[in-house]
């Protein structure tokens, strides 16, 4: 049996089509055998899930791989299921488009639990409404969401499955024109914009700081979105803040810090001498 495998093998690695093709490669690119060819064949596959054998056959006349049809067809795994594009897919495609909603809890010096109430923008995420209370109910999350979007709705709105949007919050938003995105049960990583900005609203400001009431932190959370907006680098933004920051040269005259969220954070600039 295994004198048979080492003969076939011996045979493939003999072939014209396999000498041909590993010459062909190593001479376009790193690649340098036939092993090769069927990985990246299955690696454009992976990464283009809309794409068939001769979309893939295409692309890789186009790298001076010259290989028959029926080779990509051989090494392109086949899907159990219709193709569909996946969840992170779709929030890339509709970041424009798109708003996300959620609540987070503040615990008082006073041993009250306060709720904020906050709707992003994914676009340059900007933070489009917050407010703050201690009994959030279906009617107060609706008026905050008119307020949010005072005059443009967008055309998707995430949101998990907290009881608290409700039928007066569905009957609102279907008013709106806004399309409802429910997340899956217990799946925060579906809803990831929003809950990344309220782990960084609690590591970067909430957990430094002691709230009295629900006006101190009114007045907390808006200084960390004035410095979250205006001066906060983000990488998604390419190292640039929601509202766009210009470069300051060295010819604007000496740096600068100005201290933002009660000193937390600094703001740098150039300011001539």
């Amino acid at each position: 049996m295994l004198l048979s495998r080492l003969r076939s093998w011996l045979s493939a690695i003999r072939s014209p089509s396999c000498n041909k093709a590993r010459h062909v490669v190593s001479a376009f690119g790193n690649l340098t055998g036939c092993c090769a060819i069927r990985d990246l064949i299955e690696q454009m596959g992976q990464a283009n899930f809309l794409w068939g054998a001769p979309r893939i056959h295409g692309e890789l006349l186009k790298l001076g791989i010259q290989v028959a049809p029926s080779t990509v067809g051989k090494y392109l795994r086949r899907r159990r299921n219709p193709p569909s594009q996946t969840w992170r897919t779709f929030l890339t495609n509709h970041t424009k488009q798109m708003a996300s909603m959620d609540f987070f809890t503040v615990p008082t010096a006073t041993f009250r639990v306060l709720f904020v109430f906050i709707v992003l923008s994914h676009h340059r995420r900007r933070v489009m409404h917050f407010n703050v209370t201690d009994h959030p109910s279906e009617e107060w999350t609706a008026q905050q969401i008119r307020e949010a979007f005072p005059w443009e709705a967008p055309r998707y709105l995430i949101r998990d499955r907290d009881s608290i949007f409700g039928g007066t919050v569905v009957a609102l938003t279907r008013d709106m024109g806004i399309e409802e995105v429910v997340t899956a049960p217990r799946s925060p990583w579906q809803n990831p914009y929003v809950e990344r900005l309220i782990g960084s609203i609690r590591r970067e400001c909430l957990d430094h700081v002691i709230v009295w009431n629900e006006t101190s932190l009114q007045r907390i959370l808006r200084s960390y979105f004035d410095y979250y907006e205006n001066s906060r680098t983000h990488l998604a933004l390419a190292k640039d803040a929601p509202e766009p920051r210009a470069v300051d040269g060295p010819e604007n005259g000496r740096i600068v810090a100005i201290p933002q969220v009660g000193s937390l954070h600094h703001r740098y600039e150039r300011r001539a001498a």
